[in-house]
């Protein structure tokens, strides 16, 4: 059985599992400034084939490579796992570009402080990412 805790997150309390949700959800809207809203601002994401990247300018230079062009993005929840503060997802990650679409099987892995993500490791093969963008 999973345990979950509650993090303060401005007047109200909300678990990790569904801050991690609401991130996954915000994608769909394609607004960088809203998604780093939701990550501490001294935050890790790691996209594991590439270097981590620290702090929110840096994260926002990833998050809009990855956005651009992109009308839509769907993190699609296969499976989702919670042990305290860590949320573990399998996401089917989905890019919607002008006549095209990208997807990305991931396994993504959230740590959850005070209610904000302070890491993100995503897992998945960059060459079928990049065989789909040419």
């Amino acid at each position: 059985m999973a345990l979950v805790t509650t993090c303060k997150a401005g007047n109200m309390t909300t678990s990790p599992e569904s801050i991690v949700r609401d991130f996954c959800a915000a994608w769909e809207r394609v607004n960088v400034e809203e998604l780093l809203t939701f990550l501490a601002p001294d935050a890790v994401y790691h996209n594991i084939p590439i270097d981590p990247l620290v702090g929110h300018e840096a994260i926002r230079a990833m998050m809009t490579m990855f956005t651009t062009d992109v009308t839509k993005i769907e993190f699609r929840m296969l499976h989702l796992a919670v042990s305290g503060d860590i949320v573990l997802t399998e996401r089917l990650d989905v890019f919607h570009k002008q006549g095209s679409l990208i997807e990305l099987p991931v396994m993504g892995t959230f740590e959850i402080r005070n209610g904000k993500i302070v890491a993100w490791r995503d897992y998945f093969d960059l060459n079928q990412y990049m065989q789909q963008t040419t």
